[in-house]
């Protein structure tokens, strides 16, 4: 049976509605129409009526957590630099120019080595330092520090045209399908987008379409009574695209503002796997065929070259539109992020940078190359928030 969490309702009065979001509201009786399309049928069995309209004086309750503004106060939380310093690309790159400061092919040759084993591709590294070799060449470097600026200025090029934010605005709700393969982070990113989205007044609904794995629902239901958001479940080994479906109705019915869905992480070379997220994308579209809006795909920063891979697989099902990338404050050699922009040029939403929820940021190319170069050698000075 579908079940429906949510906290205890607020005693409060009519909640305000979100910038820009119209007052009006789906009134509690408003039943969502069934689909007359056979073949709607033909994909899911059995669709549930759909739940009892959430109280309006829910949508907003206060939050039970300190809010994202409070939270990434520059005085607070640590910067870009800081929390990338461990990572295996910094520690090369900043024991590279330790061990080579002079200026000749040695170095150039060490950097190609080292942008290759720190995961940039083997393409991309050898044109980019075939690009600083000809400078050095041609007397426009006059020491390592200037080489170094210019890579800097070479990787923010490569990673600029892919540093596009999502905007969940413009349409209600909006269907974010997470994507991504078991061990990624992928639960947790939907908790975090779940908090930064609550604290900038969307209303959010959680679906747990992960129906695969046995702890993956309890994982969600308690990431939204963290974020007091709604989540709609059928339990373990449910139909994905039904719960989806039946999220998406409630959705709609209750006016809610963005709808993220979790999806089965299986191994992306199981055929099952994709074939199930084939049919959750139709399915979505015979309630809106705009939906998924957003087809969000997350990656594990530790694995390297194996992430292009993972991406080439799932975007040919589910043409994966955005990527988030996390772990990379850890053991990730961090040289994926410029592999993936080079290879498919898919936006970067989001990096994930801790294990806190305002851990994950939105992408900025600048901040992430300036806290992986060294900070005497490479970068602005400066650090980025």
């Amino acid at each position: 049976m579908l079940k429906f969490w949510k906290k205890k309702p607020v005693e409060a009065g009519p909640a305000e509605p979100a910038p820009g979001q119209s007052a009006a509201k789906v009134p509690a009786s408003a039943a969502v129409p069934e689909s007359s399309d056979p073949s709607l049928h033909e994909a899911l069995a059995e669709i549930p009526a759909p739940l009892e309209t959430q109280p309006d004086t829910e949508r907003f309750a206060a939050p039970v957590i300190e809010s994202a503004a409070t939270a990434e106060a520059p005085a607070t939380k640590r910067g870009w630099r800081e929390r990338l310093s461990g990572n295996a690309f910094a520690r090369s790159l900043s024991s590279l120019f330790v061990r080579h400061p002079k200026l000749d092919d040695d170095l150039l040759d060490e950097l190609e080595t080292t942008l290759i084993t720190a995961d940039v591709g083997v393409e991309a590294s050898t044109e980019l330092v075939d690009s600083l070799r000809k400078r050095m060449h041609k007397r426009e470097f006059a020491d390592a520090p200037a080489l170094l600026a210019a890579l800097r200025q070479a990787l923010i090029a490569l990673l600029r045209p892919v540093e596009q934010p999502l905007d969940v605005r413009g349409r209600q709700p909006f269907v974010v399908l997470v994507v991504g393969i078991n061990g990624a982070g992928k639960t947790t990113t939907i908790g975090k987008l779940a908090r930064r989205w609550r604290d900038e007044r969307h209303a959010v609904m959680l679906a747990a379409g992960d129906t695969f794995r046995a702890a993956a629902v309890e994982q969600l239901k308690t990431w939204g009574e963290r974020n007091q958001v709604p989540v709609i479940s059928q339990g373990q080994d449910a139909d994905a695209a039904s719960v989806i479906f039946d999220a998406l109705q409630a959705a709609r019915s209750r006016g809610i503002d963005v709808l993220i869905a979790d999806t089965a992480g299986r191994l992306h070379t199981q055929g099952g796997l994709m074939d199930e997220l084939g049919k959750i994308a139709r399915v979505l579209k015979k309630i809106d065929d705009a939906a998924p809006h957003e087809v969000l795909m997350v990656i594990d920063g530790t694995t390297g070259q194996n992430a292009v891979n993972q991406v080439r697989q799932f975007r040919q099902i589910v043409g994966v539109t955005g990527l988030v990338v996390t772990k990379l404050d850890g053991t990730a050699k961090g040289g994926v992020v410029f592999a993936l922009a080079r290879e498919f040029g898919l936006p970067i939403r989001y990096v994930g940078l801790g294990e806190t929820a305002t851990d994950l940021r939105v992408f900025e190319a600048e901040a992430f190359v300036d806290g992986l170069l060294p900070a005497s050698l490479g970068g602005d000075g400066h650090d980025h928030d």
